[in-house]
């Protein structure tokens, strides 16, 4: 969804932060990352559905009134945010919040979070898929009238040291 995603280490620190960033206009709009890497804790921003290509001036937001595709969107966003800063995807995610603009879309938000996020499902190494998550209606909505959710997500990942002798392992079987 984001081509010109990239992964920006902050240097100079004892742990150091690592920042993700997209071509989404609210990250422009606004001024924060999409996500933030320290130690082993991946920080998600809220996400929502977004047009990367829609401009910062006039931001577009995609499937109007669907909020289960919504919610697959950025559910999905979230997840791409987290591989790029060393998580495993959808199997890494421990924790979910899902803000909902209107109650009657609670229902739909729960369907589009159960096909991406669900307890039902498996990773293709086996292992389960699942997160505990917090859905939250907010009252007077979002930035844009057409957002109906947005989602944040909290993910750990390997220590740095343990990503090094990850990439060595696997330099050594390629």
């Amino acid at each position: 969804m984001f081509p010109s995603a990239m992964a920006l280490p902050q240097q100079g620190t004892s742990q150091a932060k690592e920042f993700y960033a997209t071509s989404s206009p609210f990250e422009e709009i606004i001024g924060y990352y999409r996500a933030v890497r320290h130690g082993n804790h991946i920080f998600v921003s809220g996400t929502t559905a977004v047009d990367p290509h829609s401009p910062a001036s006039a931001p577009q937001i995609l499937y109007p009134g669907d909020a289960k595709q919504q919610t697959r969107v950025a559910l999905e966003e979230c997840i791409k945010a987290i591989q790029a800063l060393g998580g495993k995807g959808a199997q890494s995610v421990v924790r979910v919040k899902m803000f909902v603009s209107r109650h009657e879309d609670c229902l739909a938000v729960g369907e589009g979070f159960r096909e991406v996020l669900g307890k039902h499902l498996h990773c293709e190494g086996g292992g389960q898929i699942g997160a505990a998550a917090t859905m939250i209606v907010v009252q007077n909505g979002f930035i844009n009238k057409d957002m109906l959710c947005y989602c944040e997500e909290t993910s750990p990942t390997a220590r740095k040291n343990e990503d090094a002798q990850r990439k060595k392992s696997d330099q050594k079987q390629n």
